[in-house]
């Protein structure tokens, strides 16, 4: 039978050493199921507030959690818009399929909550912007706008969009080479800009606690 899976589960507690860990085989999975184990285990994630633009240039905007940097030469990006149950794919990626260009806004705690409202599904023709009461602001290289309101927004051309899986909650993964950011002066030296983070569930982190740590020296 198939495992039942709980965050609060005594043998996934981190807070009980003495438990001997649950192996889960993904084979025994349902979607759903490893779905909530990658945020389990893949945690804090940084949020991603990507805004595109249609091809005949109806604005979208919208927030994603399975998201990463990539590599600084040139300065790239990852986010992954899985396969929705509902539809073959979301707006997101099918405007960057088409477009082939799109902007990620950083999400920070003065934004989360904007953020959360552009994740609603709204009826066919109301605007995430209006929805989220958010401020569209012209880009240099791409056509979407960046939000405004963020401290730290960055332009991207798409690389290359690499399908894994089919069905609901399966990956795309949109690597997008960074063409320009836009840095409130105001983050010079900073560690973060106040941003948060996504958990499991309807968890979110706030980035406050943050020290620094020296690699180690190469021994050779």
């Amino acid at each position: 039978s198939r495992p039942e899976l709980s965050a609060s589960r005594p043998e996934l507690s981190a807070s009980r050493p003495e438990a001997s860990p649950v192996r889960v085989d993904c084979r025994d999975l349902t979607p759903g199921d490893a779905y909530r184990l990658l945020t389990l285990a893949v945690t804090p994630r940084p949020i991603a507030l990507v805004s595109t633009l249609s091809p005949d240039g109806a604005p979208n905007l919208a927030p994603f959690s399975f998201f990463m940097a990539g590599g600084a030469q040139p300065p790239s990006i990852a986010l992954s818009p899985v396969t929705p149950r509902d539809r073959p794919e979301k707006d997101t990626l099918a405007n960057i399929r088409a477009t082939g260009a799109f902007v990620v806004s950083a999400v920070t705690d003065a934004l989360v909550e904007a953020a959360n409202r552009a994740s609603a599904a709204l009826p066919p023709g109301c605007s995430e912007w209006d929805a989220a009461g958010l401020t569209p602001a012209p880009c240099a290289h791409v056509a979407p706008p960046r939000v405004a309101e963020s401290p730290l927004s960055m332009e991207c051309l798409l690389f290359r969009i690499v399908s894994h899986g089919q069905g609901p909650l399966s990956a795309n993964y949109v690597i997008g080479e960074v063409v320009a950011f836009h840095v409130d002066e105001r983050l010079s030296g900073a560690l973060h800009p106040g941003t948060v983070g996504r958990l499991a569930g309807d968890g979110y982190v706030r980035l406050a606690d943050t020290f620094t740590l020296r690699r180690p020296e190469d021994p050779r």
